[in-house]
């Protein structure tokens, strides 16, 4: 079977292959001159766009490079560049094959390419590094483990330390910090003793530990301390104690 005499796939491959991400080559000079995503029998919707629209000038670049193609005698060639996928991992292919092929005919960049797309490491760091925290309020930091992921943040910060409680309960909010950067901010509601009776959660009784039960901050004050970093007097090295207070 010649690769040029098939303008669809069969039932059962559509079944298969489901989201794809392909290339358009022009055959002239090896180069990729366009990117997409779809699935069912769009890598081919495009040359068959090209043959019906022959007669008019008004083209885009894309249709336009295809029907030079065809005029010189040669093929289109399409390369389906990874298939079996889901639509969501299908749009983050074809954006990261847009970024990597910056000369494609494509009218829109790749979804999220303002975001996400390329960068270089000064232009990375300018957009992730976190700025510091200028702390307003105050707060009880307590720095927990790096491998902590969002879900279990209120836990893992709740429970138990060993700390001055009638200092504690002057703090108007807990920082959950993790490597010197705040990634949770919680309202106490009650300071309880490390014991199974107040936390029946955590089934352990701990002599001298303290834990609390609260809840998330209001937005405005995430505003002001989320995923900023905890300023630079409390992050000295050599610093082993988690419990820090700003007040």
């Amino acid at each position: 079977m010649n690769q040029y005499d098939i303008d669809e796939f069969p039932t059962e491959v559509i079944d298969e292959i489901k989201y794809y991400v392909y290339r358009l080559i022009d055959p002239r000079n090896g180069e990729t001159f366009y990117i997409g995503k779809g699935k069912g029998n769009r890598v081919f919707n495009h040359m068959k766009c090209a043959i019906k629209k022959e007669e008019s000038d008004d083209l885009s670049d894309k249709l336009s490079t295809i029907r030079e193609i065809r005029n010189s005698g040669l093929h289109v060639i399409h390369v389906i560049h990874r298939h079996g996928m889901d639509e969501k991992t299908s749009i983050e292919v074809e954006a990261a094959l847009i970024d990597a092929y910056p000369g494609v005919t494509n009218i829109q960049g790749g979804h999220s390419s303002n975001d996400y797309g390329p960068m270089n490491s000064i232009e990375i760091i300018n957009k992730y590094a976190a700025e510091e925290a200028d702390i307003a309020h105050n707060v009880l930091m307590i720095t927990i483990n790096k491998s902590i992921i969002n879900s279990e943040i209120y836990d893992a910060v709740r429970f138990a330390w060993r700390l001055n409680i009638k200092k504690a309960a002057q703090a108007d909010y807990v920082l959950a910090v993790k490597q010197g950067v705040i990634c949770g901010i919680f309202v106490i509601e009650q300071w309880r003793e490390a014991k199974k009776i107040n936390f029946p959660e955590f089934n352990v009784d701990i002599e001298g530990r303290f834990g609390f039960v609260g809840k998330e901050a209001e937005d405005s004050i995430k505003q002001l301390y989320m995923r900023k970093r905890i300023p630079e007097k409390f992050r000295q090295k050599g610093a082993s104690n988690p419990i820090k207070y700003n007040f």
